[in-house]
């Protein structure tokens, strides 16, 4: 029989713990509750005594963030869920480092597949689970994120965005093209992409392609209009999206 995966719930308000609590014992069966805590202080110790396979962690609590306890754990053994309300400063932070999270109010169904893709990636080596969290504390570091983590079919990889000229759909994929001539295929849609990477000079120019306003070398009316990349690639613009291009290209500074 298949052990169950120890969890552990830390958050300072009871009602998020019961229902996290609730929840578990009624639709995760690989799941076993064998802690709860209510602030930063009774989560560490909580981790050091009962050596939890899966930790629940509140972002914000009286006496200190989910990310100063995990401070106290560098080399954790242990996978983590975020709780965090939608507009918490550092939820473009989690995103751009590829950690899972929920966001408050609880939907069971998010809860459900956030816990399942954990399971699902317990195949994968502590190394790279303890990767993205170093890529997570750097982004929180910086006035930005400057690490983005990318899903590749060898693992994960740790990309500025300054390093990508363009992303290109391939259905439910994205290849980025980056600096140096390298391009990767990434297991993720572009309109995910789009989102994390709007405010940083990315511009969505076609249902296929987002492009860095940074390697743009030119913008060609004539053949329905296209734009000319640094890297010599000609990318289609929509015709709904050409006189907002160029109010884009006419506000980028570099």
């Amino acid at each position: 029989m298949t052990r169950k995966l120890k969890a552990l719930i830390v958050d300072d308000e009871p009602n998020a713990v019961d229902f996290i609590n609730s929840v578990i014992g009624e639709y995760c069966p690989g799941l076993e509750v064998a802690g709860k805590a209510y602030n930063m202080t009774e989560g560490i110790n909580r981790i050091r005594e009962i050596k939890p396979d899966l930790v629940f962690l509140d972002v914000e609590m009286p006496n200190g963030t989910g990310f100063d306890l995990l401070a106290h754990f560098p080399d954790k053994e242990f996978d983590v869920i975020f709780i965090t309300a939608f507009n918490h400063y550092a939820i473009k932070a989690i995103k751009f480092s590829a950690v899972d999270y929920i966001l408050k109010p609880l939907n069971i169904t998010e809860f459900i597949e956030a816990v399942n893709k954990v399971i699902q990636k317990r195949s994968e080596s502590p190394v790279q689970m303890n990767d993205n969290f170093r890529v997570l504390m750097e982004n929180l570091r910086s006035p930005v994120p400057s690490r983005l983590a990318i899903p590749t079919a060898d693992g994960m990889e740790y990309l500025n965005p300054r390093e990508i000229i363009r992303i290109e759909a391939d259905r439910s994929y994205s290849w980025f093209y980056l600096t140096g001539g390298r391009k990767i295929l990434v297991s993720k849609n572009l309109k995910e992409f789009q989102d994390l990477l709007g405010d940083r000079n990315f511009f969505r120019s076609h249902n296929s392609h987002l492009i860095n306003l940074k390697y743009v070398r030119k913008f060609v009316r004539k053949e329905g209009g296209y734009i000319e990349m640094q890297d010599g690639e000609q990318i289609p613009v929509s015709r709904n999206r050409k006189d907002l291009f160029i109010v884009h290209m006419s506000r980028f500074r570099g």
